[in-house]
């Protein structure tokens, strides 16, 4: 019943979003239940906590750092489709910190200081996201920025993550940070 589930869920995610869930659909057919507690970890940030251009901004800086270009496609998508405004998308894929605003900039530097282990750079930013946002926010942006790598992670270490890609985002071609550097 559980196999049953899972797989309708991964028809339903790869029509949604033109997304290849090969490498989920592996996961599927050795163990569904470690595909379902896997699915469940992804699910621990609380979308409320924090606004949704720092969290985004965070979590696309994540999926960065481990693809460049379906599972960051599918994090725009996803974004996109819960209302994230097209010109902060294409700024962060980009890393353009000044045009993506100051609150996705703040998710966004304090992924990548996070990521990078700068704590002279994350400390402060850690700070700021309380002050701002409280502490809901910065729970819910740490979990955002482990989640955002855990499907690439898997992807890869499974053999399935095998192409770049640049992004669209509203129509227009974006290449990511990762694939300009």
């Amino acid at each position: 019943m559980l196999k049953l589930i899972l797989s309708r869920y991964l028809d339903r995610f790869e029509r949604t979003f033109g997304y290849d869930a090969s490498y989920m659909r592996h996961v599927l057919r050795v163990n569904p239940f470690s595909l379902f507690k896997f699915s469940l970890g992804t699910q621990a940030t609380d979308p409320h906590a924090a606004p949704p251009e720092a969290l985004v901004a965070a979590g696309l800086y994540g999926t960065l750092t481990e693809d460049c270009g379906p599972c960051v496609q599918v994090g725009v998508d996803i974004a996109t489709a819960n209302g994230v405004d097209p010109n902060v998308l294409r700024a962060i894929v980009a890393g353009d910190l000044e045009a993506m605003g100051e609150t996705a900039s703040l998710g966004y530097r304090f992924a990548r200081a996070s990521l990078a282990r700068d704590l002279e750079a994350c400390d402060p930013l850690r700070d700021e996201i309380v002050r701002r946002w409280g502490d809901k926010a910065l729970v819910a942006i740490s979990l955002g920025i482990v989640a955002s790598r855990m499907y690439p992670t898997l992807k890869y270490a499974l053999g399935y993550g095998k192409s770049c890609s640049r992004v669209q985002v509203g129509g227009e071609t974006v290449v990511p940070l990762r694939l300009v550097a």
